[in-house]
């Protein structure tokens, strides 16, 4: 037809997932290790497994389960503290290597990433053929081995990924999404926790072909507004992009108590701590935040979050002690006189901070003031040198 627009072409994504990467650095920097089950992680009373080698999940143990459970179901493991430093030169070999093949890289974590190699299959020929040579190149340069999934988008390539562990590849054309999620479990999708799966069997969908056929008066009692977005999931739909530029969208800080916490005083204390900590992590970055989150976890690793938008964006820490302590005591409202093991304070939403003028209000410069000289002299004298008084009870 005359005029008609191209067609815009297929896209080619692959998820790269590496090994059991902490482990296997492990095993790579210390060959004695090799076969044996390997655990990295928190060695003491209150640590969480970090990541265990495949040898070690045969006994069942698997990231974020207590060290202390692990020892019990494997006390034959070896088991290491974490070298983040090594780590992440591995890392930085791996992404290095990636780049070669595409600009288009999302970095997940250090061990894993999404690439978008539509453009580069007309250099280095077809995306599983890409998929392929990454691998050989990751062993090469760095003795470790990596998963690879590749599909037409992020959601397929990750379960891709995910079904050819360790030391995989598996490659979805579009003709076949549905033949290969459809004999899938409901567990196998994004969002489908075993609260959320639990409640699907309890209605007769088990897989993923039975969710993506389901019926809205079944789905919309369990997912609300999202089921039709879960609908499309289970058919193997996602058009999100590979963010090649993608910056940290979340600044955060936690810490895990070494005995539970039920002294709201104590919390609050604690928590104005972790907010000052997170302020003055964007300060660094020069960013302010749209929105401010709490993240509390329980004894039985129960986890929940809140969080709410800010109007204007800040840095401050007052301001962002004052939204987390009132999300903190929304949560506290609902589960009266509750023992807390992990507290956290998150700032989402990042965008460049606003230039102060001659207008804003006198608080506000004061407490902006205020925050430039805490960090100055932190900068000088050592992150503990200077402490709000919010935080004082909280004090180790």
């Amino acid at each position: 037809m005359i005029g008609a627009m191209p067609k815009t072409p297929m896209r080619s994504i692959l998820h790269l997932d590496m090994d059991a990467f902490y482990a296997s650095v492990e095993q790579r920097d210390a060959p004695q290790l090799r076969g044996q089950p390997v655990i990295v992680g928190g060695l003491g009373a209150r640590g969480v497994v970090a990541t265990a080698s495949y040898e070690a999940r045969k006994f069942g143990v698997h990231s974020a389960m207590p060290t202390a459970e692990a020892r019990s179901r494997c006390p034959h493991g070896v088991y290491i503290a974490p070298r983040m430093s090594v780590y992440k030169e591995a890392s930085e070999q791996v992404f290095e290597i990636m780049r070669r093949y595409t600009p288009l890289v999302q970095g997940l974590s250090l061990d894993e990433a999404f690439l978008d190699v539509t453009a580069s299959q007309s250099i280095y020929g077809p995306a599983a053929k890409i998929a392929f040579d990454l691998k050989q190149q990751i062993r090469l340069r760095t003795q470790l081995t990596a998963s690879v999934g590749v599909a037409p988008n992020k959601l397929v390539a990750k379960i891709a990924s995910e079904l050819r562990k360790p030391d995989g590849l598996l490659f979805i054309a579009p003709p076949d999404v549905n033949e290969v999620l459809d004999p899938l479990s409901v567990s196998k999708l994004f969002g489908v926790g075993p609260k959320t799966a639990a409640s699907l069997n309890r209605i007769g969908i088990h897989t993923l072909g039975e969710l993506r056929q389901a019926s809205d008066a079944q789905l919309q009692p369990i997912f609300g507004r999202d089921a039709f977005v879960i609908r499309q999931r289970a058919a193997g739909i996602d058009d999100r992009p590979v963010l090649a530029e993608w910056e940290e969208k979340q600044i955060s800080t936690e810490t895990t108590f070494s005995i539970d916490i039920d002294n709201p005083r104590l919390l609050h204390a604690e928590l104005s701590r972790l907010a000052d900590r997170t302020s003055a992590r964007l300060r660094a970055r020069q960013v302010s935040a749209h929105g401010i989150a709490v993240k509390i976890r329980r004894h039985d690793f129960s986890t929940f979050t809140r969080q709410r938008r800010c109007a204007p964006a800040t840095h401050e820490s007052s301001a962002i002690a004052d939204l987390a302590q009132a999300l903190f005591n929304e949560w506290l409202a609902e589960h009266p006189g509750a023992a807390v093991r992990l507290l956290g304070v998150g700032a989402y939403d990042l965008g460049p901070v606003a230039q102060m003028t001659l207008f804003d209000d006198p608080p506000q410069q004061s407490h902006a003031k205020l925050d430039a000289a805490v960090d100055t002299i932190r900068a000088k004298f050592g992150s503990q040198a200077v402490m709000r008084g919010s935080s004082l009870h909280g004090a180790r």
